[in-house]
């Protein structure tokens, strides 16, 4: 079967949980051009959903996640290819980081190149626990690039250096110890531990998941002062719909049901 995406979205009662799958697992899932186009259209399609709660972007079968672009295609390219390959690679991880609700990467096996640059634009990472993590562009002669640029803040930047600077690969605890993904489980608990988080969010208010969101991509382009003030504005959009008193109103019910 040729590579393609696959986007399944699972109504719940608080909302639609939609799951993206990169089905090329013959090939480590990897992407090319076509892909690329395929995943960002996918995710924009998504994000106009209005009753879209989350998303889950994972890759075909047990043996990767998404391993990294597609070298053969990569091995033609020139400078002005070369550009506009890598810029379409850049538009899957903005659309990753546009979306409005959050988007948390499903990782089994490989996670490389451009599949890492991808799982650092999502929200959240759920990793397995045979899981390999690489940035080894340096070793096939190019930069690692664009969204390579989010691991400082994942990790810092003496491990990015590394990582980046040795093409070398990490294993999933190692991954967990430096912060690049959240959680590390048994391979074969990989869903139930993303369904427990794809839960919590859907217990949490829908407009302020999509407010929290858009705070947070605020506060990484932004100074500690005007991100503090940034917060004060957002916190006072929130009262422009009646979810918090809602929310707020349900909680001490409940507080006041369990002394009674």
């Amino acid at each position: 079967m040729s590579a393609r995406i696959e986007v399944q979205v699972e109504q719940h009662a608080e909302g639609a949980v939609a799951r993206v799958t990169v089905c090329n697992a013959a090939k480590l899932n990897v992407l090319g051009s076509v892909l690329m186009e395929e995943v960002t259209a996918a995710l924009s399609r998504l994000s106009d959903h209005r009753d879209l709660r989350a998303v889950v972007l994972a890759g075909e079968g047990h043996r990767a996640f998404i391993g990294g672009a597609d070298i053969n295609e990569m091995a033609g390219l020139d400078p002005l290819s070369g550009r506009a390959f890598i810029t379409r690679l850049h538009g899957v991880c903005a659309a990753v980081r546009a979306c409005p609700v959050p988007v948390i990467a499903r990782m089994q096996g490989f996670t490389l190149g451009a599949g890492l640059e991808i799982a650092a634009a999502c929200d959240l990472r759920i990793a397995g626990m045979g899981g390999t993590f690489g940035m080894p562009e340096v070793r096939i002669g190019i930069p690692s690039v664009i969204e390579a640029a989010l691991l400082p803040q994942l990790i810092g930047w003496g491990r990015t250096r590394r990582l980046l600077l040795t093409g070398e690969t990490i294993h999933a605890l190692q991954a967990l110890a430096w912060g690049l993904v959240e959680e590390v489980v048994p391979d074969d608990e990989l869903d139930a531990a993303v369904g427990r988080v794809v839960a919590d969010i859907l217990s949490c208010g829908p407009t302020a998941i999509r407010q929290q969101k858009r705070l947070i991509g605020e506060w990484e382009e932004l100074g500690v002062s005007d991100a503090i003030a940034r917060g004060i504005d957002c916190f006072a959009e929130a009262w422009q719909t009646d979810e918090p008193a809602q929310r707020m109103q349900a909680f001490l019910a409940a507080k006041r049901r369990a002394r009674a």
